[in-house]
């Protein structure tokens, strides 16, 4: 039925408080002369105009609960409800008030869904009016006009009973103009948790402080030997900055009983912005300092105060997807591996940062959703406690009430099941002060109820919110759990929630691969994705043995590659592939750095020879490889064995194989670079080589000598018979001077032919060891090696 007639502002206050008590009763009748006469209440006139007011009337004011306080009252408090009224309809409303109803204790955690879904004004569920006097009047308010409201009341003139949930209503009364008797316009519900002595078996609370971020850092660093981070961009400053989400979560979780769960990834990045730092721009050569020195730094000290006594949970670094790894990754080789280097990273990180032992025993699943895949995944780098959620992990048996947290899942392991409608409370927009104030009176609600569900049964109740909440949402989190004050709630840890005593009838068995949800198997890591990152890693592997300072590059790309299996790319699948691609590509810039550099044809001339070959590397450390040259034509030409060559940053290498030819003709050699475990690295580079036994060069060299032997034989000649001719008479005597004289002469000749030699071409000296930082531009052409 619709709001009853109620007149307003037209008879007096009696008739007006008489008009409430009979309010289920009387009827609308038409206005004569500006005055409403009220029919008897027969059967005939109870029927048209209050069921069309049910239909629409009582939605057509948006009533808007901002504020509820205190939010568990006692029993000498005074509640007070401010909040607005705004006219959604298309006539205006007159002679309108605000009151409060008060309806009955909620029976169950189901009554409480189904009041918060209720749209509407129901006079037999929304209960009473409470007495007049403390009614706002609102008066006419015209069409999308709003009014601020306060009602201020004391909890002693709610009636209220017995310890419960009680449901309240803040609504606007009032009439238009088609519709000429007072009526419900509008209502909005909210709860009070009504506790007036302490339990006697309060439930214990888990509640996790979740600090976890998106991806920052990228896998470049900069050239300098302090390897100056760069990040993508430096939103994170804002976000730790006062008011941002990060200080906010540290700032408020400070003074709450709750169970940090840190994701060490955010520790790490936040402690390179304590240094120097770079942001990256358009290109990768565009870079800007980054600002946010100052801000991390506070941030990290106030984290480290503020979880001093309190519970630490370390996920692996990097958070990375388990469900994605086990729908996904599992069958990809090596994809494992990585979470249990991100489980053994975890516990370094956080003590070493935060100087606090955290557990790393832990796994968490995005929301909670579990099967036996995701669990196996877990459990596999040595999580023994799964947190799961209990729409996960569902209740099918008769219990009756909400039971404790751990289950026993088998292997050992323990599922701590957190509870859905207490972890899922502040979710939506917390912006407005309205949704946040019904997010808290209702997440208060659930938790009363809970205990009161079965009282003489103390149990562990564990709240496991969204992963990264809000400022706003952290600020109503913190505001629930600072007004729980210890009546129906007791605070726990999360490690003495996954110890507490199962109940035995709860559900323990965990849900097959078809139970998954849907939209949330939709949002998981491509295997595409693992394939990328197995890509990746086997660069890395193979890159890492040339390498002398190791670290320099396989810790920045180890840790990128465990974020590139981060939760948070959940909601963000372009960027998740667009890191990937960028880790890739900036890894495989830097493998191409060491190199063969490219040879020109050489020519042989002689049977033996030495072909240097250059290796360049452009890194900023040595780096050390084997380089073995391959004649394809091994019957025309030999080279000798692979050598070891040791190449500094910033330097080429000229490394000297020697030749045998064996005969004439041209060879195609290949130079390939190696690792020192025998794996191939870079491309093979070809180049030919031109054999020749006896080159045109060698020929002129011999003609030549042969022609001062010819010369000098004539001028031997001529001078014998010069001189035989002067003393022809003189025989044997002068026979002996002339053989002495041409002894002399032979002695003098070989000073010409040294001479001579002089002319033949000398071998080109070869490259110096270490040539420097030289070009990568190909040798000459023609290149050209005598012997």
């Amino acid at each position: 039925m619709a709001e009853p007639a109620e007149l307003k502002g037209t008879t007096s206050a009696r008739a007006r408080r008489w008009l409430r008590r009979t309010a289920a009763l009387l009827t609308a009748a038409p206005l004569l002369a500006g005055v409403l006469q009220i029919p008897a209440a027969s059967g005939a006139h109870a029927q048209p105009a209050p069921t069309q007011a049910k239909a629409s009337g009582s939605r057509t004011v948006d009533v808007s609960v901002d504020s509820l306080t205190p939010t568990t009252p006692s029993k000498d408090d005074t509640l007070t409800v401010r909040g607005t009224v705004t006219n959604r309809g298309d006539s205006t409303i007159n002679t309108s008030y605000v009151g409060l109803r008060v309806g009955q204790p909620m029976n169950g955690r189901n009554d409480i869904d189904t009041v918060a879904k209720r749209k509407g004004y129901s006079p037999t569920l929304d209960g009473t009016e409470v007495a007049e006097k403390y009614e706002q009047k609102i008066g006419k308010l015209p069409v999308g006009i709003s009014r601020d409201f306060t009602l201020s009341i004391p909890v002693k003139e709610l009636h209220l009973g017995a310890n419960g949930v009680y449901q309240i209503g803040v609504s606007l009364t009032g009439q238009t103009k088609s519709r000429p008797w007072p009526q419900v316009m509008g209502i909005q519900r909210t709860f009070l948790p009504w506790q007036q002595t302490a339990a006697p078996k309060k439930s214990k609370l888990t509640y996790l402080w979740p600090l976890i971020s998106t991806t920052h850092l990228t896998a470049r660093t900069g050239a300098d030997e302090q390897q100056t981070p760069i990040f993508q961009n430096d939103d994170l400053a804002a976000e730790l900055a006062p008011g941002g989400r990060l200080q906010q979560l540290v700032a408020l979780g400070k003074n709450l009983p709750v169970t940090w769960v840190i994701d060490p990834d955010l520790l790490a990045t936040v402690e390179a912005m304590t240094k120097r730092y770079e942001v990256q721009g358009q290109t990768d050569e565009d870079t800007t300092e980054g600002r946010g020195q100052a801000v991390a730094m506070q941030w990290l000290n106030d984290l480290e105060q503020a979880v001093q006594g309190h519970q630490v949970v370390a996920l692996p670094f990097a958070d990375p997807d388990l469900a994605s790894l086990a729908h996904r990754g599992k069958n990809v080789t090596g994809a494992l591996s990585h979470l249990q280097s991100a489980t053994a990273l975890a516990s370094t990180t956080v003590d070493t940062i935060l100087h606090v032992k955290p557990r790393t025993d832990f796994a968490w699943p995005v929301n909670g959703a579990i099967d036996s895949s995701i669990v196996d995944v877990a459990t596999s780098a040595g999580a023994h406690n799964i947190i799961a959620r209990s729409d996960s992990l569902r209740e099918t048996g008769d219990l009756q009430y909400t039971p404790t947290a751990a289950r026993q899942i088998g292997g050992g392991n323990t599922a701590v099941v957190a509870d859905a409608r207490l972890s899922t409370a502040f979710t939506g927009d917390m912006t407005r002060a309205e949704n946040a104030t019904l997010a808290i009176q209702r997440f208060l609600a659930q938790s009363q109820m809970l205990t009161l569900q079965a009282p003489d049964k103390q149990r562990s109740v564990v709240v496991a919110p969204q992963r990264m909440p809000t400022a706003t949402q952290a600020q109503a989190m913190a505001a629930a759990l600072g007004a729980l004050s210890g009546r129906w709630t007791q605070p726990a840890g999360l490690g003495e929630a996954a110890k507490a005593q199962p109940d035995p009838r709860a559900t323990q068995r965990v849900p097959a691969a078809r139970s998954y949800p849907a939209a949330l198997r939709r949002q998981e890591l491509p295997t595409d994705g693992f394939r990328k990152i197995q890509q990746t890693q086997s660069t890395l592997d193979k890159f890492e043995v040339i390498l002398t300072a190791k670290g320099r590059v396989v810790t920045p790309f180890g840790t990128a590659i465990m974020r590139e299996m981060s939760t948070s790319w959940r909601t963000d699948p372009r960027g998740s592939a667009g890191f990937r691609d960028s880790v890739q590509a900036y890894l495989q810039g830097l493998t191409e750095k060491v190199r063969l550099v490219k040879k020109t044809d050489v020519t042989l001339s002689g049977r033996s020879a030495t072909i240097p070959v250059t290796v360049q590397n452009n890194l900023l450390q040595p780096v050390e490889l084997r380089l073995v040259l391959r004649s394809q034509q091994g019957n025309r030409l030999a080279v000798s064995d692979p050598q070891v060559v040791t190449v500094q940053g910033g330097h080429t290498q000229s490394v000297k194989f020697g030749t045998t030819a064996n005969a004439n003709g041209r060879a195609w050699v290949t130079a390939q670079l190696y690792t020192v475990d025998d794996q191939a690295y870079g491309p093979e580079m070809s180049f030919k080589v031109n054999v020749t036994e006896i080159t045109s060069t060698v020929i002129l060299v011999i003609a030549g000598g042969v022609l001062l032997l010819v010369l000098a034989g004539i001028r031997i000649y001529l001078q014998r018979k010069r001189s035989a001719a002067r003393s022809g008479e003189d025989g044997a005597g002068n026979s002996e001077k002339q053989g002495g004289e041409a002894a002399e002469g032979e002695h003098a000749e070989p000073d010409e032919g040294e001479r001579a030699h002089a002319l033949v071409p000398g071998q080109p000296s070869d490259p110096a060891p270490d040539t420097g930082s030289q070009s990568a531009d190909p040798s000459g052409s023609g290149e050209k090696v005598e012997r």
